[in-house]
């Protein structure tokens, strides 16, 4: 079991997304990857708040969200782990489910810009290459 830091989370404060949805959606992606593994510990919902600097009724409330959903359990003395899942968890159909918002807002925006799709798609690409 691992414990991760505080910085496994970010928020952007601009966003029309809540922190909380940000932060549920950033667990989900995490775990789904693989870079959260089942009974790897989270911070504390102490450090998360102090960290991005938020209530941190916010970070217990995800906490408790992805507790419900099952992506996380709680274990007495260890604080939140991961939960043990399936590898189908970890799927390509789910984890490009998970980047579909994403995409959604970036097609919203390309709309708005008047960019037609070629432009859009080549501009993903380059984006993606350059981030290996």
């Amino acid at each position: 079991m691992s414990q991760h830091s505080p910085r496994l989370f970010s928020i952007v404060t601009g966003s029309s997304e809540p922190i909380y949805r940000q932060l549920i959606d950033q667990a989900r992606r995490l775990v789904a990857s693989g870079q959260l593994a089942p009974g790897d510990a989270l911070p504390s919902v102490r450090d998360v708040a102090q960290e991005l600097t938020l209530n941190p009724m916010t970070v217990s409330k995800v906490y408790n969200l992805l507790e419900m959903e099952g992506l996380l359990q709680r274990r007495r003395g260890q604080g939140m782990l991961v939960a043990e899942r399936p590898k189908s968890a970890r799927n390509v159909g789910n984890r490009s489910g998970l980047l579909r918002p994403t995409l959604e807002r970036a097609a919203l925006e390309a709309k708005q810009l008047e960019l037609d799709s070629d432009t859009c798609l080549a501009l993903f690409k380059k984006i993606l290459k350059d981030q290996k």
